[in-house]
């Protein structure tokens, strides 16, 4: 339900494809790991297009508006990467329907998202325009405040900030488009916010649980048993760091760890497939998963942890397609 390797392609310009590349994701591994659909996402880091070095006008870390134009010019540019990305074996897909129809074919479906609301920039037209143009889902925020609301935080101020007006009107007409709300990165505050307004289920496309890796980013009991109760899904995530207080220990029994207690506090509906790959580096980590292409170690691990073919099956792909079937 995630991965960053769009925005990384679009870095290297033509010298790189799907179809060979040095990131984690590639038509190769992907085949190998008999993928039926991947997330891919439009990542864009505000501060990048700020001119000259960015200046945080509150504690919230801000980006200046202006920035959020040009980001999302380049949110538009990595749509139309995607296409240029398709190809005999991987197809874009708009709708739950198209989905299946690739499948059948033997195509890999592509799911374009956007990681990071804050292009919008308070134009709801914007969403439209984007939807039009593929998206289908929209991770509400980064690690910056932006139009929306507020990022996952350490600081109590921030972490308990909930969505904007605009926010609030963002997933209602999401909701009205067919657009998937991913709470992943977004404030406590926030994700309680999209939970009482969404009409529809939410996800977290690639975070973990919070009482096993206390980091920000990830989702508590609470947070976990209304994701179930709304027919949403938590994509796992395999960074090192959201997975183990002591990330250079990491290994892919702790996806498995973490699988296991979401379904023990949350239910066998919740766990999905995030990733997170080419988002994340695993410095100082050794024979960690690298890509798509090496998933059977995490369903070896899961059988190890208990985990029954049945539950496995669920994660692999049952859970995710069941609420691409409702929104999409």
């Amino acid at each position: 339900m995630h991965c960053d390797t769009i925005s990384e392609l679009q870095r290297t310009g033509t010298a790189e494809n799907l179809l060979e590349n040095h990131l984690c994701v590639d038509m190769e591994g992907m085949k190998c790991a008999g993928t039926m659909v991947q997330f891919f996402a439009c990542f864009v880091d505000g501060k990048e297009y700020v001119e000259g070095k960015p200046v945080w006008v509150s504690k919230h870390r801000q980006i200046d508006p202006g920035a959020w134009d040009y980001a999302y010019i380049s949110v538009l540019n990595m749509i139309k990467r995607i296409r240029q990305e398709e190809n005999e074996e991987l197809c874009l897909a708009k709708n739950y329907k198209e989905i299946q129809e690739n499948h059948q074919k033997g195509l890999i479906s592509a799911i374009a998202t956007v990681e990071e609301g804050g292009v919008l920039n308070g134009h709801m037209e914007r969403l439209t325009e984007l939807y039009d143009k593929g998206i289908r889902l929209v991770t509400l925020t980064w690690n910056y405040e932006n139009c929306l609301g507020y990022p996952n935080s350490r600081d109590h101020s921030v972490m308990s900030q909930g969505l904007k007006k605009f926010g609030l009107e963002t997933v209602e007409h999401m909701n009205t488009l067919g657009l998937m709300v991913d709470v992943s990165h977004l404030s406590d505050g926030g994700f309680w916010d999209c939970i009482r307004h969404s009409k529809a289920p939410v996800v977290a496309s690639h975070s973990n649980a919070r009482a096993l890796c206390g980091r920000p980013r990830n989702l508590t009991d609470e947070m976990l048993k209304a994701l179930s109760e709304k027919g949403g899904v938590a994509g796992l995530n395999f960074y090192p760091a959201f997975l183990q207080e002591e990330e250079e220990r990491v290994t892919v029994q702790d996806i498995a760890r973490h699988a296991a207690y979401m379904m023990k506090v949350a239910g066998e509906d919740v766990p999905a497939i995030g990733t997170d790959f080419d988002g994340f580096q695993c410095k100082g980590v050794s024979g960690y998963i690298l890509g798509p292409g090496e998933m059977e170690q995490v369903w070896e691990a899961m059988k190890k942890q208990g985990i029954t073919e049945r539950q496995i099956e669920k994660i692999w792909s049952g859970n995710a397609l069941r609420v691409m079937k409702e929104i999409l």
